[in-house]
């Protein structure tokens, strides 16, 4: 028979996650903000290299962080992280400065990654987590195009400030609709 329709409340997050992909452009353009304010060609490789180091370290506390507070509190928090550090990367203009902020963001891909996923696990039955992690992934694919190529233009036309602006602002919207359409506490225990 037909599978079952996915419940609404995974229908409303996996609308947020997909808004908040918009905001979030290809990591490419944070080594571009790095030359930009800088860093020497030698040494965009180790900036991308430290970004990862602290994804990599904070990514378990991460998402035991969202064990504990709950989904939607942990990725409120990382959404408007993001949000902030792409306020602030409009902002920098010297490597110091990049790198503080570059570090902090870093934090936010810590909290959301695991949080995102576990939230999908999280709003649907076990028969159906194949289908919506499948759709999850394919609209989070979806939107990364776009998402990069509305940040490129802006950078074009604009400036990086207004492009990094625009993100932020893209990130607080979806942030905002995680707040009122997801439901509250969504975690293990919680379907």
């Amino acid at each position: 028979g037909a599978a079952a329709p996915l419940p609404p409340a995974f229908r409303r997050a996996a609308a947020a996650v997909t808004l908040f992909t918009l905001s979030a452009s290809s990591d490419s353009f944070l080594l571009l903000k790095a030359r930009e304010v800088g860093i020497p060609p030698a040494g965009v490789p180790l900036v991308w290299a430290f970004s990862n180091v602290v994804r990599a370290a904070l990514g378990t506390w991460g998402g035991g962080l969202s064990d504990r507070l709950g989904r939607k509190r942990v990725l409120l928090a990382a959404w408007s992280l993001y949000a902030a550090c792409y306020a602030l990367f409009a902002a920098v203009r010297t490597p110091a400065g990049l790198l503080a902020v570059l570090g902090v963001y870093s934090v936010h891909a810590a909290l959301a990654e695991g949080a995102e996923r576990a939230l999908v696990a999280d709003l649907v039955p076990p028969e159906s987590r194949g289908r919506a992690f499948g759709w999850f992934h394919g609209l989070v694919g979806l939107a990364a195009l776009p998402a990069s190529v509305l940040f490129g233009l802006l950078w074009t036309r604009f400036g990086s400030s207004a492009a990094f602006l625009a993100g932020a602002g893209v990130a607080l919207a979806a942030a905002l609709f995680l707040l009122v359409a997801v439901p509250g506490r969504t975690g293990p225990d919680v379907r």
